[in-house]
């Protein structure tokens, strides 16, 4: 479910109580779109994250702190200079609209009192983050938007600010029955959409729930309803409106029923997905961040790598291609043989041929059979089956070079897509830092300058079993071969996927003795989680102790041999353990 009307009230509705009066104290930009607040309350400090991230657009209080580049970009610190150390007067919700309005009291450069506005608009791909003076005229915004990219609003410094107009959809705070009549029988439509049409920050998930309620069919047109359905339609609608209005909010998250994922919340009683679970919240926030903060921190990554990611497809689909023409030469080299037998026919019965002659047709020794040889009439005999003798050396020459080039082809385009597999497990900025250090290590891309400044290193992952068992993920090949090889002793387990590209991991076996059975279980789990089978329903997992594990001479990082290993069908899964920071 997507921020709508209904889940920006009940979060301005906890935003005001938690932080009305609270004071500014820090302002970062965690990313490009992102903005994190921390609030000092009475009841202590309060961290807000805002994203207007186009894929991924939230707010909501948080505890995580999450780091901020080394140099503030530029929007983060006009933001330090007018309001932080500001006090928060009040937060509201413009309307109905996903539009929330922090009103920040400050003193300016003068040392007068003053007031700022921070707008959040949380509207998919035209999110923003838009900040005012208390004339509504626009300081700045986290995306700026000029006339080339909307003629219908400029976000621009010194424009005033204003929400486009939504033609046709009405409060449904303030709308009454008249106006709900006509809003939503005035023309044939679905009746799902002919509810959250006509009204401003409406979803499906409300406008499905009111029929619900009303005890009508989500199938139903608008045109098929009695004006007694008309009016059970309508009693729903301003049952929940009344609600809504006197902040009476039940949070609530359904999850699937087989997985425990989450697949939808909201701020009401939800009854239409009666085989799923329900889970009830005491705070919006806490619900947002169980829907969301997986999500948000996926979508972040992905964009993060979207470069890297896309230098290393183009280079696989180059590989590829290499790869294909290298075996069309070997499947071509297959035909030297034939140029071998000519030239020794030739030489055989070569005396039979008179000059100018256009092919020799004489027996094959080799097989029996009778074989027609073409001939270039300007060439005597001899130096025809010289030529077939020097083709069937070049094609000779061909085939070892290609069996050579094709394996090392292979081993590259394996490369390639372990490094897509590291992109897809990559957490934090460190993790793609070390991505693009093996890119340029190994030739991928050349290093430019003194290379980017990194806070922190990339480290692989630490889990722990409830029994105590320790468990260590690579997240990229330098960390796997960290893993396997210097980290890693001898009777240690050592666990990969089988012919996937993947994490090894490795789980510590000190004392040296055997492991209970849902050890290897919950390793093999995890290998498959951290894995291209990461959606696949079941994975096969090789497992071996870690003696056995080789590193080929010359072998590119993460890449191993090994000759004797015990197998087992794994489900993805984080079960049974805990991330050890």
């Amino acid at each position: 479910m997507a921020f709508d009307g209904s889940t920006i009230r009940c979060l301005v509705s906890e935003l005001s109580q938690s932080l009305t009066g609270g004071r500014i104290s820090k302002i970062a930009q965690p990313e490009a779109c992102e903005l994190q607040l921390t609030i000092k309350t009475p009841a202590g400090n309060r961290r807000l994250l805002i994203s207007a991230n186009a894929s991924l657009p939230l707010v909501y209080l948080t505890e995580e702190n999450k780091t901020a580049p080394l140099t503030a970009p530029v929007f983060c610190m006009l933001l330090r200079k007018h309001i932080q150390g500001g006090h928060i007067s009040s937060i509201e919700q413009m309307d109905f609209e996903r539009v929330i309005r922090i009103r920040v009291r400050h003193l300016d450069e003068l040392g007068d009192p003053a007031e700022k506005y921070l707008y959040i608009e949380i509207m998919g791909k035209h999110s923003n983050i838009i900040f005012c003076d208390q004339k509504n005229k626009i300081i700045d915004a986290i995306k700026r938007i000029p006339f080339s990219l909307s003629s219908v609003r400029e976000v621009l410094p010194t424009r005033n600010y204003f929400i486009p107009s939504q033609k046709g959809r009405h409060n449904p705070l303030t709308s009454g029955k008249e106006e709900f009549m006509s809003a939503v029988f005035s023309s044939p439509r679905p009746l799902v959409k002919a509810i959250y049409t006509a009204y401003m920050g409406f979803s499906p998930v409300i406008a499905n729930e009111i029929i619900c309620r009303a005890g009508l069919s989500s199938t139903n047109s608008n045109t098929e309803l009695t004006e007694i359905q008309k009016m059970q339609l309508y009693g729903a609608f301003d049952r929940m409106m009344t609600d809504l209005r006197e902040e009476r909010f039940y949070p609530c998250l359904i999850r699937d029923a087989g997985t425990g994922a989450p697949r939808e919340y909201a701020v009401f009683g939800i009854s239409f997905y009666p085989e799923a679970e329900l889970s009830v919240y005491e705070s919006i926030s806490r619900l947002l961040v169980d829907y969301y903060a997986g999500r948000n921190k996926a979508a972040n990554m992905h964009q993060k790598s979207s470069d890297l990611r896309h230098l290393l497809t183009t280079l696989l689909d180059r590989s590829r291609k290499k790869e294909a023409i290298q075996r069309k030469q070997l499947a071509d080299s297959k035909k030297m043989d034939i140029y071998r037998v000519r030239g020794e026919l030739l030489h055989t019965y070569g005396y039979s041929a008179r000059p100018g002659d256009p092919s020799l047709t004489c027996v094959n020794y080799y097989d029996g059979k009778e074989i027609t040889i073409p001939l270039d009439p300007l060439l005597s005999v001899q130096e025809n089956a010289a030529r077939c003798f020097a083709r069937y050396e070049k094609m000779k020459r061909t085939k070892k070079a290609s069996i050579q080039l094709i394996a090392e082809t292979s081993q590259e385009i394996a490369h390639l897509e372990s490094m897509l597999t590291a992109l897809d497990l990559a957490e934090n900025t460190a993790d793609l830092e070390a991505i693009h250090q093996e890119m340029i290590r190994y030739g991928y891309v050349k290093k430019r300058g003194k290379g980017r400044r990194t806070q922190g290193k990339s480290k692989p992952l630490h889990y722990v079993t409830e029994d105590g068992f320790d468990i260590y993920v690579g997240k990229n090949n330098e960390q796997n071969d960290y893993l396997t090889f210097k980290m890693a002793t001898g009777n240690d387990w050592w666990f990969h996927t089988k012919k996937v590209h993947g994490s090894h991991v490795i789980v510590k076996n000190p004392a040296g003795g055997e492991m209970p059975d849902r050890i290897y279980e919950i390793a093999a789990s995890l290998a498959a989680y951290y894995s291209q089978g990461r959606e696949s329903g079941n994975v096969e997992v090789d497992y071996l102790q870690k003696k056995n594990v080789k590193k080929p001479t010359g072998g590119i990082a993460g890449f191993v041999v090994y000759y004797s290993n015990y197998s087992l069908i794994a489900k993805p899964s984080l079960e049974g353990v805990r991330l050890v920071d």
